[in-house]
């Protein structure tokens, strides 16, 4: 009976000992006991008569932080000499950070709303959020150095950080569950990341003590402790993948503590199941966005880099995965080499492309793709110059470059579909949007099937970057701000909320789903014909047809089908004349290259709006019972070369209106000619001397006819049966949207 309690006591003693030496979620170790976490060969090997004193501990870590984080803090003073040289603004950004978060918050500030700015003002939950991450901390960092090693900045991120841990042991800081988690793992995350570099910028500081760096280390093994217990299972989206990042970084770099072998594993493991899951097939972040896109490159990036330092082998499929973010970004490359916007893009609210040549540096300095080089630039972000090594940055001497040689291609899975003539700089792209993502649509903007156009260097039809803190952020989400086709006063996005912690963002709960009916490109054209549901409420199908003429203009057709009345529009983003009516609008540009917008069918109406500085055209008929838009999107260079306003029948680069060798059966149909090539819209009979087509329905064909062949694509919405005459080895066929017929005489 002894022996067994003797047992039970020992196994108890065991288990409490075990217990207490794991690192604690809702509190920071004492600098005095952190030696205890410490591995057990990491003791012994440290410790001098069974006692780790602080000082022996600090200077072993110190020693770890130099050989494991991205660059080593003892050579700090002469990167930094090095950045102010080739950043040469950095100096006055981080200064007016510095002090726009200094004039906000004191030192020992509040976590927990609601509190006020130090001139008295109420801090509200976006302001809060981004305390919480501390990312202008780095700033005051940055500012340290250059107000000379003022000790007032080193102490007041000494403070501000205990503030935090002050708060934790008390309670009082802000809870998941109300919307503006202190420890939520986004949040989290991007601060431990700032605090990590803080750390290594401060280390060669003798007022940087070692019980201040100890106290540090702890309260990054308490993030990391409440990181691994809150995000044992998966959760979509990018909060937890900044999260699991941060985790993986702590991991590496503190490696020397209990734990933090599980931290890894755990860590990576959700990391790669965010890699299998969110960054679809064909290589784009399944949120649909290039702000979010990026986000997630640089996750991934500072555990790859982090791990390549430390010599930690990493799976090939990380490696597969984190390139292939890379490439996307190459392939949705606007022909000057910046990219389009797409859904919740916030770098720089109402800007109309967005800039990846540092996110493309990166990738070039990762994989030293030429390809990637192409859109990099001799310097990466100034933010980035701080995670790379020096070897690295001795390759943006020699940057290899080479153009890409994909045109035209598509993102299936994501929803993206790209026509593009090339990459000189003149040269003209379009892209469409046709994708919601199923499990996470909070970033999708009301843009579906609608599309964004480049020519002649210029954003012809742009979209807009947003910010979640501006008042109109729900407006520039939606649908009057993109390039689409609307119905009466319907919106795509409908039910727009806010978010729970009351930061500005928000989300649309009802969004049209697209449904993608033909992709398909050549030599000479491109055809996207799609669908969406959005219009149904009202009774109303809708598709739309996107056909490129390589080198000339694009050809968009809106299709409305209904039983009733309704007033059926296309919205135009530009700053836009009306030339002779509202058939042909005109941009024009400061180096007078400019886009005509022609109306092949006669429309009723135009009406202008606006809003910061950007303006929208609203082209409009009111029909009982269907109706189609066919629309010319006309970039040209120079004036000689824009569509003439005062002809009545103009010439679109050699392509003529109703000018075909072909007889066509009825009134209302559109064509367009040149050459042995004709676009026709709703036609049902065709005939060429002895030659007869018959469509079982109204349609959109392409027809070729040549001395060798004639040549049948159906560019319209719906199958349907051609049947041909007076040709031998043409019968019947039936006829999928896309597909294409070639009859050789």
């Amino acid at each position: 009976m002894k022996f067994r309690v003797l047992i039970l006591c020992s196994y108890l003693f065991i288990y409490q000992f075990g217990y207490s030496q794991e690192i604690p979620v809702n509190r920071v170790i004492e600098p005095a006991n952190l030696s205890n976490y410490l591995k057990e060969d990491i003791k012994e090997n440290l410790s001098v008569d069974g006692n780790i004193s602080q000082v022996e501990l600090a200077k072993f870590l110190r020693e770890k932080y130099s050989e494991r984080y991205f660059y080593d803090w003892k050579k700090f003073d002469k990167r930094f000499e090095a950045y102010n040289l080739i950043y040469t603004g950095s100096e006055k950004k981080h200064m007016e950070n510095a002090m726009d978060h200094l004039s906000k918050f004191s030192d020992s500030t509040n976590w927990v709303l609601p509190f006020n700015y130090l001139n008295g003002k109420p801090v509200n939950a976006y302001a809060i959020r981004h305390l919480e991450r501390q990312h202008k901390m780095v700033d005051i960092a940055f500012y340290y150095y250059y107000m000379k090693q003022d000790q007032t900045y080193l102490t007041y991120f000494k403070r501000q950080l205990q503030s935090l841990n002050t708060a934790l042991e008390v309670g009082l800081y802000e809870k998941i569950e109300d919307g503006n988690g202190v420890y939520e793992a986004f949040r989290s995350g991007y601060r431990v990341l700032n605090w990590l570099q803080i750390h290594n910028m401060f280390l060669s500081q003798e007022n940087y003590s070692d019980e201040d760096q100890l106290i540090s280390i702890a309260t990054l093994l308490q993030h990391g402790a409440n990181l691994y217990a809150e995000n044992s299972e998966f959760t979509p989206g990018n909060h937890q993948t900044r999260g699991m990042s941060a985790l993986a970084m702590i991991s590496i770099i503190l490696r020397d503590f209990k734990g933090t072998d599980e931290w890894y594993q755990q860590s990576m493991k959700l990391l790669e199941e965010h890699l299998s899951k969110e960054i679809n097939d064909d290589g784009f972040q399944f949120e649909r966005s290039v702000h979010y896109h990026i986000s997630d490159i640089e996750n991934y990036y500072y555990v790859y880099q982090l791990a390549k330092i430390s010599g930690i082998k990493v799976n090939v499929f990380w490696e597969e995965k984190l390139k292939s973010l890379f490439t996307t970004l190459t392939k949705i490359g606007y022909p000057d080499r910046s990219a389009p916007v797409l859904q919740d893009d916030t770098h720089n609210p109402w800007a109309e492309k967005n800039d990846i040549s540092g996110a493309l540096t990166l990738g070039y300095l990762l994989f030293e793709d030429p390809v990637m080089g192409y859109f990099a630039s001799k310097e990466v972000e100034a933010k980035m110059y701080w995670y790379l090594s020096n070897q690295q940055l001795m390759l943006l001497k020699d940057i290899k470059m080479k153009q890409p040689d994909f045109k035209s291609l598509s993102f299936p899975t994501t929803g993206y579909f790209v026509q593009r003539d090339g990459w000189d700089p003149n040269d003209q792209m379009l892209i469409i949007s046709a994708g919601v993502d199923a499990e996470k649509p909070d970033h999708q903007h009301g843009d579906i099937l609608g599309i964004q156009a480049m020519a002649n260097g210029k954003a012809i039809l742009p979209n807009y970057q947003v910010r979640y803190s501006l008042a109109d952020l729900g407006l520039f989400k939606n649908s009057m701000v993109k390039n689409v086709a609307l119905i009466d006063d319907e919106l795509q996005g409908k039910q727009y909320k806010s978010n729970q912690g009351g930061s500005g963002f928000g989300k649309f709960i009802e969004l049209p789903k697209p449904k993608v009916i033909s992709w398909n490109t050549s030599q000479h054209q491109d055809l996207f014909i799609g669908s969406h549901d959005g219009f149904k409420n009202v009774g109303v199908n809708y598709t739309r047809q996107v056909i490129h003429l390589k080198n000339d203009f694009w050809i968009v057709k809106d299709n409305f089908k209904s039983q009733g009345k309704h007033t059926y529009k296309q919205v135009w983003q530009g700053h836009y004349t009306f030339e002779n009516g509202p058939n042909l609008m005109r941009a024009t540009f400061d180096d007078a290259t400019g886009l005509d917008i022609f109306q092949l069918r006669n429309i009723q109406a135009v009406k202008t709006s606006g809003a910061r500085g950007k303006e929208w055209s609203v082209v409009s008929n009111e029909e009982v019972g269907n109706f189609s838009f066919i629309t010319v999107l006309y970039p040209y260079s120079y004036f000689e070369n824009r569509i003439n306003e005062l002809d009545k029948n103009p010439q679109l680069k050699g392509w003529k209106q109703h000018d075909s060798v072909w007889k066509v059966d009825g009134e209302d149909f559109v064509s367009l000619s040149k050459n042995d090539e004709t676009y026709f819209f709703g036609v049902k009979k065709l005939r060429y001397e002895n030659i007869n087509l018959e469509l079982s329905q109204s349609a959109d064909v392409y027809i070729k006819l040549t001395k060798e062949a004639l040549t049948v694509q159906l560019i319209g919405d719906t199958e349907i049966q051609i049947t041909i005459s007076g040709l031998k080895k043409c019968k019947s066929v039936l006829m999928v949207p896309g597909s294409t017929m070639t009859c050789r005489f």
